[in-house]
């Protein structure tokens, strides 16, 4: 049963959100509504696996249909069987992007998060995965489809779906409001004889949900029940920073978002399963780490949204000052919180996590880099009729291939292997998209066909043509997949590189960028150093590190060690 805190807790949040809205006696059944759905689920399940994290604990990104092979069999099979004979030694956790039923935006417009997609396969295809690995699902939180069945019924005042979409009227003020998009944020709609306008955050359609309405936040708890039931473990918040909208307000951020993720993270304590949430909010450093919570009670983990771009301009500029100001002043995490550490992702490279860190002039560079790379820019407006970079649209293969000092990418694999040895070392969680691991490039051909700059990222391998280049040692993708299998590999088998071991950043000057990780034992010290040039660099070593090997090739330092252009070394006591 439920616990009396518990209980105290939830009611306590609950109150916070809509006293102003509802009734003391609504919110005590909208409370014990929510108690009987955790008690329901604590009596019928046992007590499920829990995630320890560990220096074993890495994640791969990945959609339903990263793999197709040409007929119809379902996709998450497909995926399965090639997983487990390439993948399944290496990560602990596989985030399956958005799997179901959905009219765009490749999968994030859910029509029926009770579903999963036919194409892609059915429950069962989840549960038999989480039998061997932990799932990580997204809850497309803050809006659906306006094909689902929740519009439909929303349009008809039926359930479920009456009164769960967002409608403001004229005199709403959304002079601040900060758009992650270019599209127009409002349309009129005339319902129940009302002039009123739906709230678009991200596109037409994807019709912003009102979780002013209680029966729509409990409609999400009861959805993450359903998750678990098939076997999920860690939930992933989609666009949950804009959850909460005040007219007058940046709509961004707002104290009400804050309390409804607390609320949700009390919901998961209590489920004897003890599900992750994990917030996904690429917004500036200071917003992004305020998820955390004040008491570390908001999310568990949250993405490591500024190592990205940072980490891209450190290669692309060999100049590691910037992502040397960025670690200094990262904070450390605490047991039971953590950073979720990517340098690609089904999305592009936020640039909104970069403010504070690269000027006007150092942003407007890297962009054209990125141009120049192959990269195309997507928008988010700002006030007036004005816009600024959201994102950059590229692979990672093409992001690293060619810098301004060279010219021809002599040295594309060593900043690629180097860049994702920083981030598999960093202190966190790493998670890998599944096109990085094998050196995909920009899928032109897609973007050409549909207009949408992402899909230059989104690329869907035919299962039999991967399985041929894996087995050609000399192939592009096998030469990837060996390299950053490798870094996994060694990560596994050295504590320092627990999640929570600690992390000490040294500044060596602008073509170095070096950290130190401590294992929680304190038995256990390595330190990353990347030449970040073009050139060799001479490191001045003292004698202590004599003892220390390098990880990465099990050679000993010397006085005489100099780094190669781009070159990463784990030296390890």
């Amino acid at each position: 049963m439920l616990s009396q805190q518990s209980k105290k807790d939830i009611n306590r949040k609950l109150n916070f959100i809509y006293k102003s809205i509802k009734s003391k006696k609504e919110l005590k059944i909208y409370a014990d509504e929510i108690f009987q759905v955790i008690n329901k689920y604590n009596k019928l399940r046992k007590k499920g696996k829990k995630l320890n994290v560990s220096e074993k604990t890495s994640a791969l990104i990945c959609y339903g249909d990263s793999l197709l092979n040409g007929n119809k069999e379902k996709t998450i099979r497909i995926f399965r069987k090639f997983y487990k004979k390439n993948l399944d030694k290496f990560f602990e956790i596989i985030h399956f992007l958005p799997f179901y039923p959905s009219s765009s935006d490749s999968g994030f417009a859910v029509k029926d998060h009770y579903q999963v997609d036919k194409k892609l396969g059915d429950w069962s295809d989840i549960y038999k995965q989480s039998k061997t690995t932990n799932i990580m699902a997204d809850i497309v939180i803050n809006h659906a489809s306006s094909k689902g069945l929740w519009f439909k019924n929303f349009l008809s005042n039926k359930s479920p779906g009456k009164e769960y979409f967002l409608t403001v009227n004229k005199k709403f003020d959304i002079s601040r409001v900060i758009r992650p998009r270019e599209n127009i944020l409002l349309k009129k709609i005339n319902i129940f004889k009302k002039n009123n306008f739906i709230w678009r955050t991200f596109s037409d359609d994807q019709i912003d949900l009102n979780f002013k309405n209680p029966k729509v936040l409990i409609r999400f708890i009861k959805i993450m029940i359903n998750l678990l039931n098939h076997g999920v473990t860690i939930f992933r918040l989609d666009a949950i920073a804009y959850l909460w909208k005040k007219s007058g307000s940046n709509c961004v951020n707002l104290k009400e978002t804050h309390e409804i993720i607390k609320l949700l993270r009390i919901v998961c304590n209590s489920l004897k399963t003890k599900p992750i949430i994990v917030t996904e909010t690429n917004l500036p450093e200071k917003e992004n780490l305020s998820y955390f919570g004040r008491k570390n009670n908001e999310t568990n983990w949250i993405y490591n949204f500024s190592l990205p771009p940072l980490l891209v301009h450190s290669f692309l500029f060999e100049d590691s000052t910037y992502l040397n100001r960025w670690s200094k002043n990262l904070p450390n995490t605490k047991i039971g919180n953590n950073y979720l550490n990517f340098i690609a992702s089904h999305d592009g490279i936020g640039m909104r996590p970069v403010e504070g860190y690269l000027n006007k002039e150092k942003l407007l560079k890297f962009l054209k880099r990125l141009k120049k790379n192959g990269g195309q820019m997507s928008y988010r407006k700002v006030q007036g009729s004005s816009k600024k970079v959201y994102e950059a649209n590229i692979t990672l293969f093409n992001a690293f291939q060619k810098t301004d000092n060279d010219k021809k990418g002599r040295f594309f694999l060593e900043r690629y292997i180097s860049a994702h040895a920083i981030m598999i070392a960093f202190e966190g969680i790493p998670a890998i998209y599944f096109n990085s691991i094998f050196g995909t490039s920009n899928d032109e051909y897609k973007y050409i066909i549909s207009g949408n700059k992402r899909d230059l990222n989104r690329y869907k391998w035919n299962k039999k043509r991967l399985d041929s280049l894996l087995k050609n040692k000399s192939s592009k993708q096998s030469i990837f997949y060996e390299k950053i299998i490798n870094l996994l590999t060694i990560k596994k088998k050295n504590k320092a590189f627990h999640p929570n071991a600690k992390r000490e950043n040294l500044n060596m000057g602008k073509k170095i960028f070096c950290f130190k990780r401590i294992s929680l034992d304190k038995r256990q010290s390595i330190y990353n150093i990347t030449n970040l040039s073009s050139k060799h660099q001479k490191l001045k070593f003292n004698n202590k590190f004599s003892k220390y090997k390098n990880l990465l090739n099990k050679n000993r330092i010397t006085p005489k060690t100099k780094l190669k252009p781009f070159e990463t070394l784990w030296l390890s006591n």
